[in-house]
Formats: structure tokens, sequence, C-alpha cells
């Protein structure tokens, strides 16, 4: 057994028994409760954060940049404050150098988005907001640093809004740094290790992507299975039509394993949503979707995750309740699959065999796999 898949038993033997299933919601109170506190929502917002393992290389963690014009610099004289401070220069007169990225939000609700920059016609702005937003701007920052300010009240059906930042034509370099998306951050994602309900139904998932075998692919297709797939961003970007062949059946889908693969209770909250927000920019670039579960790298995950997991999209932080990768055969609360239970496998050189055992044990205890998305709301 590889070491990643080592320390994965480790830590699912060691968290198993803890992920008891969902919690019962505590009842409300009688009084209505305090408004959620202002925080900053944005990703990276200060550009701090390195270049994360096994992202593109020159990707900046959390935002999506026109190709080959963003780069971070280190320099503290060149920040606003910290260490780093983003710099775009527009490949040509055709461009404006944007950069962008996703935050969730809540609907009907007030938030004010900020940032410093400089340079010359430096623009900051939101869309899909759920009303037209007219942009901060500012002609020139005499060479220094300006914050740009604008706010925005989000439409009854908006759970996320897109940022943006952007030079003009013909007018060269601009820097930003510091930005804000400060409101009331979306409610935490919700735990758990199974899918309650009284159909017939397990869940199989797989991990990763660093073996894509034709074998696993043709067991799928002849048998029909639905599988939610957790591909990492570097798979993904050597083989993405492998992934969308094996996620072709009605009821499969692509969801979030974060970009590095890293213990998330390792890492601050503000790294958390850089790995989980930039997997899901993956994942929407290349496969044209929006994923809304995250797996967590070896079911580790805290506090600081749900609600990063929250910003990022995610409604479902998923582990699982069996393990039968590379020839195991574990369910963790004992006795034979049952209804809801979800399997994890992953995209190893024995899967197709690891599918087949995991489907025996299905039809064994009544079941049938499932799409999983079909059964989370």
């Amino acid at each position: 057994m590889s070491t990643l898949l080592r320390r994965f038993a480790a830590v699912a033997a060691s968290t198993a028994l803890g992920l008891l299933g969902p919690a019962v919601p505590a009842a409300h109170a009688a009084t209505d409760p305090a408004p959620a506190p202002a925080v900053n929502l944005a990703t990276n917002p200060g550009f701090e954060i390195p270049t994360l393992p096994l992202a593109d290389w020159g990707s900046i963690p959390g935002w999506n940049c026109a190709a080959g014009e963003a780069t971070v610099t280190t320099d503290p004289t060149s920040a606003h404050s910290g260490s780093a401070a983003l710099s775009v220069t527009p490949a040509g007169a055709d461009s404006t150098g944007e950069c962008g990225q996703s935050v969730a939000v809540r609907p009907s609700t007030t938030y004010t988005l900020s940032a410093w920059v400089r340079g010359a016609y430096v623009f900051l702005g939101a869309t899909s907001t759920g009303h037209d937003v007219p942009p901060a701007w500012t002609a020139s920052t005499g060479g220094g640093w300006r914050q740009l300010t604008t706010s925005f009240t989000t439409g009854a059906d908006v759970g996320s809004v897109h940022l943006y930042l952007h030079g003009w034509y013909g007018q060269g370099a601009f820097g930003a740094d510091d930005v804000a998306l400060s409101g009331p951050a979306v409610d935490p994602a919700w735990a758990t290790w199974n899918v309650p309900t009284s159909d017939k139904v397990v869940f199989f998932t797989v991990d990763d992507g660093w073996y894509r075998t034709p074998e696993a692919a043709r067991f799928i297709a002849d048998h029909r299975l639905p599988i939610t797939a957790f591909p990492l961003p570097m798979p993904s970007g050597f083989e993405s039509d492998y992934f969308q062949r094996v996620t072709a059946v009605p009821g499969s889908s692509i969801q979030d394993h974060t970009v590095s693969h890293r213990d998330l209770t390792t890492l601050s909250a503000a790294e958390q949503q850089a790995e989980i927000c930039s997997a899901r920019d993956v994942d929407q670039r290349l496969y044209g979707v929006t994923p809304t579960v995250l797996r967590p790298p070896y079911f580790a995950y805290d506090a600081d995750t749900l609600q990063a997991a929250a910003n990022c999209g995610m409604r479902t932080v998923l582990t699982a309740t069996a393990d039968f990768t590379s020839g195991a055969a574990n369910v963790y609360h004992g006795g034979p699959l049952l209804p809801g239970d979800v399997v994890i496998m992953h995209f190893t050189d024995t899967l197709a065999d690891d599918l087949q055992r995991a489907l025996a044990a299905a039809d064994a205890a009544g079941l049938r796999p499932a799409g999983i998305t079909d059964y989370l709301h």
C-alpha cells in the first residue's frame, strides 16, 4: 500500500468512531438570533498565500487571472501591507488584465467590497449579485496606493457573487492588495459520513486520480455505475477527458478534493479556503461544473474546514462509511453495507477489481449504487 493510502487508512481508522452521521439541529431560541458578524470573505485577500503544491505553475491561489499577465510580488516595499501584492501587466492593448474570484454569500444581504490599488484606470466590482453594481475606479493613484470601495445588496435568490479587479485598455500595469469582501458569511457546510435515506441505495466515491485505467472505465460503463469522482487538479490537468468518461453515467458527478491533498486541519482557515476554492475553479474550468461536495483528504476536517468549504460554495463535507480501496473491504460501522452508506475507493491500478467487490457487497445487502447529488439537498 502506498504511503498516501497508509496515511489515509490511519486517519480513517482513528476518526471513524467519531463520525456518527449528521448532528441533530439544536432547537431555535425563542428570541431572534443576533446578526451574523461581518468578516472578510475574500479568498487570499492579501495575496500572501504562496503557490499551492500540485497547483498549476504560476497560479495565484484563490484568484483567476488572464493567462500570463498576473504575478505576485513578494517584496514588502511593493506591497500595501504584509509581504506580497498582486501585479498585473496586460499582455496587449486589447486586454484589461482582469483577475477575479467567486465567493458564496447570503441572499438579500448587503456587502462592502474594497481593495487597495495602484496604477491608472483600475476598476473594482462585483457581478452576479442580482442587481447592476457600478464599479469603483480611479483614473490614477499618483504612483501610490489608493483604496477603492463599493457596496451591493444581493438578490433574493443569489448565493454566490463574482469579484473582479482590472485595469483598462492601453493603460499599462496595475497593482492590488488587501482585498476585502465584508459582510456575514454563509452557514458552515454540513459534515456527514453517510446520506440518511430509507431507499435501498449505496454511493460509490472515487478519489485522487493518479491511476486512470481503461479497465475501470469499461467496468463503470458496462455496469452503468453512477460514481462521484473527487479528482485532484493535477491529474485532471493530465487527462480531464478520462474523468469525464467515468462520470458519464447519469447520477455521476465531479466534486472537490482540494488542490494539494494536504491535511486541512494543519492549515489556517485562509489556506483551507484557498485549497478548496482553487480546486473548485479547476473543476469549473475543465468540466464546466460547480462542485457542492468536499471530500477532505484523509477525512480530516475541523470547524474552519466547514466554514471555508461553505465560503467556496460547498454544502456538504463528505467522508465515508466504508473503504474498498486496493483490495480492502472495511465497513466502519460493522456488518454489511446499509442504505445511505458511502463507499470510498481511489483511482488506483486495482480500481476495476475494487468496484467489482464493492458492487458485489452492495448486491449482497440488497442495495443499488445511486448518484449522491440526487440525495444531497
